[in-house]
């Protein structure tokens, strides 16, 4: 009789932990493709904003004119990604544009880089938040260089 007992015993604690565990296991792999979703939502943003970049780069380095001034809307980016508030920046290395960088606001370490055309200059431009507004991307160039910006448009 005292076997039968024990058993029961073993397999309830055994059931009342799984049913503590598999929630805690459930929630952390959730969690990790949550972020795995973000960083690749991320990155094709970031790959969008560069491309945007290196597109009106070379009309504007195309023409003989100076100065040029040309703005391209960010008509796809969107507002969120899985929920959350993103920040768009250009990285820069002594003046020079090195790289598009795209994080979560509320998690900075979600987050992807996409690469710029060399010899692209900037100025110290503030992050682009997501949901403040349309975003537009531009180059232009003046007897000092070619200069990449980002911005909200003015209506």
């Amino acid at each position: 009789m005292a076997s039968v007992v024990i058993g029961h015993l073993i397999c309830t604690t055994a059931l009342i932990v799984l049913i503590i565990i598999l929630p805690v296991y459930y929630s952390n792999v959730q969690d990790n493709i949550r972020v795995n979703v973000m960083k690749i939502e991320l990155k094709e943003i970031a790959d969008y904003v560069s491309n945007t970049l290196a597109n009106t780069y070379f009309l504007v380095n195309s023409t003989s004119s100076s100065p040029v001034n040309l703005t391209k809307t960010l008509v796809y980016l969107p507002n969120t990604v899985e929920n959350s508030f993103f920040v768009v920046q250009i990285d820069e290395n002594g003046g020079t544009a090195a790289s598009i960088t795209a994080y979560i606001k509320d998690r900075p370490t979600v987050q992807s880089t996409a690469w710029l055309s060399t010899g692209l200059k900037c100025e110290n431009l503030p992050p682009i938040e997501s949901g403040r507004g349309t975003v537009a991307a531009g180059c232009y160039r003046n007897q000092t260089g070619v200069y990449v910006q980002l911005g909200y448009e003015v209506s």
